[in-house]
């Protein structure tokens, strides 16, 4: 199961033959519905099928482009959205990009594990590939910010010592097989296994693509550490190409806050912190005068010569404590209150408060009108709107089972 890609990680073109064509689908990863397509098998590839923690390459078999790349046995199954004919001659193109920046991460993921054993004892236990970062899983509870920092400046200088990476077939029963690190084989494994050797450093049992010397991998930065499963620790780390662009992400981020906060990157920090602070006083006072507000509207209706049965209001700023104010100060064993806040085009919140009987009966209408959800007990019903727009049919149906339960009024 050795293919072309992981005899010469670095070939950007091949010449092959097809050997088989078959229709099949495809599941996105990001799921959605399948998309009908073809396996194309070939006679080798340079196109690596996804394996050991590397995600699949992508590129084209002549101008038809190879959507997933995934290993069947000893074959590599290519799913394209055209048939090919088989026996046909085909040139494959890889897609460069991608495939190097995962022979970078992969190659820094081989480093790091093999000095984080050898520094502190801490063993792999897996790790993953990302589209933005990648990640080792240790097998120790805790790894301290000296214990990353003191990593990563060993790792790096071994990128700076210009260490060769090379690749060895070896028989699956050879065994030499035995001394190198890994964990295991799969189980359709089929033909010779290969061995990654980083000089003098590691050597690991491995089906992906790497690089030849580890100044390929230009720097390695790690990022800190999570909280892994039972016992374990998230190593996240950044190599190569992936360094290159966080710094120049953070750079334009840098230069978007100097024009804001109209400081340099040294006081950004605290010009968010006096910032944070103005927010939450305004907050606060913003807080005092909604609550101030609602007792005035409410003292407004209640100072009224003869109170209607039926209180509606709609306030485009305020919560559900706003609303709550307002029907605690008017009341509701007698009156009928239908409050709501938010813009009118967008989602909001809503509360119906009244007599238990009606509100009971009412509330679930109400919500279903509004297309909302909402629960309630002891005369108050209240829950979130999408269709503030639909207020109008709600006050109709309130005025409606008012004069129905008052007929001669």
């Amino acid at each position: 199961m050795v293919f072309r890609c992981q005899r010469d990680s670095w070939a950007r073109q091949f010449t092959t033959r097809v050997v088989s064509c078959r229709a099949a689908e495809l599941r996105p990863e990001g799921g959605g519905e399948p998309v009908h397509g073809f396996q194309v098998v070939l006679e080798d590839t340079i196109l690596f099928p996804e394996g050991g923690g590397q995600p699949d390459d992508r590129g084209l078999i002549g101008d038809v482009p190879v959507l997933r790349v995934t290993r069947r046995g000893p074959e590599a199954v290519h799913f394209v959205p055209a048939a090919l004919e088989p026996g046909a001659e085909v040139l494959l193109s890889l897609d460069w990009e991608r495939r190097f920046d995962h022979m970078q991460q992969h190659s820094g993921q081989h480093l790091i594990s093999a000095v984080a054993e050898q520094m502190f004892g801490f063993k792999t236990t897996s790790w993953e590939l990302g589209r933005q970062r990648s990640v080792i899983e240790l097998d120790t509870p805790v790894v301290t910010a000296e214990q990353v920092q003191a990593l990563e400046e060993s790792v790096n200088e071994k990128i700076r010592d210009r260490v060769p990476v090379t690749v060895r077939e070896l028989a699956a029963d050879d065994p030499e097989v035995e001394t190198v690190r890994s964990r295991g084989l799969p189980d359709d494994h089929a033909g010779p296994v290969r061995v990654v050797d980083i000089e003098g450093i590691d050597s690991n049992l491995c089906c992906g693509t790497h690089v030849s010397n580890l100044s390929d991998l230009q720097v390695i930065k790690l990022l800190g550490v999570e909280k892994g499963k039972k016992n374990k620790t998230n190593l996240v780390f950044l190599v190569g190409n992936r360094v290159l662009k966080s710094v120049e992400q953070s750079h334009s981020t840098e230069k978007a806050l100097t024009s804001l906060l109209k400081n340099g990157p040294g006081e950004h920090v605290e010009a968010v912190k006096r910032l944070q602070s103005s927010v939450k006083l305004l907050q606060k006072n913003n807080l005092n005068l909604l609550r101030d507000i609602a007792v005035l509207i409410a003292r407004d209706f209640k100072s009224k010569p003869a109170p209607k049965q039926l209180f509606v209001l709609h306030r485009k700023e305020g919560d559900s404590e706003f609303m709550n104010i307002i029907a605690n100060e008017i009341g509701t064993e007698e009156t009928l209150l239908f409050l709501t806040v938010g813009d009118e085009k967008e989602a909001g919140l809503f509360l119906l408060a009244g007599p238990v009987e009606a509100v009971e009966n009412l509330g679930p209408r109400v919500a279903e009108l509004l297309g909302g959800k909402g629960a309630g007990k002891r005369g108050r019903f209240q829950g979130k709107a999408a269709k503030m727009s639909r207020r109008g049919e709600v006050q109709a149906l309130l005025q409606e089972f008012i004069s129905n339960q008052n007929p001669g009024a």
